[in-house]
């Protein structure tokens, strides 16, 4: 997942880059990395340099109901028949001389065929291939708050002091920098001795 915006801000209107992120700590549930940003909120922290990002992403599918060619009838219809009602309102608002009445009749009945055919087919072309419903969202599995380099240390600690339980605090991944530019770089030799790019943020606490 990219950090960078896409496209240009608008002067006065924040965007989804920060300059140097780096993470004050990643959390299991979207409530906790909430409760860590309103806790620096309530110690003055400028908040507005802060960024949650959902990792690890997974999308999670609820089976609701199995699928029949009645269940399809009848759904269909019914969205059909909701779908001719408002076009009926729509229309007698406009239609002078007209009984408003017949014409959401004539609407209602219009809609309700098209939406049964219209279903009817379209469960017809899966041949079979999906007989249920359901309803899907995609959700992460952590959390991570981040912060302009800037404000980093100033953030660790008043989440220690809050007593704000986090994942151990890593450096910007290889992985995030590689998706922006504005990450830092590190370069590392085959000795394991590490030396900070040119890219490095001024005044790094943990570098």
């Amino acid at each position: 997942m990219s950090l960078q915006p896409k496209g240009p801000g608008r002067p006065g209107f924040p965007t989804l880059s920060l300059e140097y992120p780096m993470s004050l700590g990643t959390f299991e549930k979207y409530l906790d990395a909430q409760k860590a940003v309103d806790t620096l909120s309530d110690q003055q922290f400028p908040v507005e340099n802060c960024l949650i990002v959902g990792t690890d992403l997974k999308q999670l599918e609820r089976v609701t109901a199995r699928l029949t060619w009645g269940r399809v009838a009848l759904g269909g219809a019914l969205s059909g028949l909701w779908l001719g009602l408002f076009v009926g309102l729509i229309i007698s608002l406009f239609a002078g001389g007209t009984n408003p009445f017949s014409l959401l009749i004539y609407t209602c009945l219009y809609g309700l065929a098209f939406g049964l055919v219209w279903s009817l087919v379209g469960y017809a072309f899966t041949r079979g291939a999906r007989d249920f419903s359901s309803v899907s969202q995609v959700v992460a599995t952590k959390y991570e708050v981040f912060v302009e380099h800037k404000f980093a240390q100033q953030g660790r600690s008043l989440l220690a002091e809050a007593g704000i339980v986090t994942t151990p605090v890593q450096h910007w991944s290889a992985s995030h920098a590689s998706e922006t530019s504005s990450a830092p770089s590190t370069s590392s030799t085959s000795s394991s001795t590490s030396t900070s790019g040119p890219n490095q943020p001024p005044g790094d606490p943990q570098a």
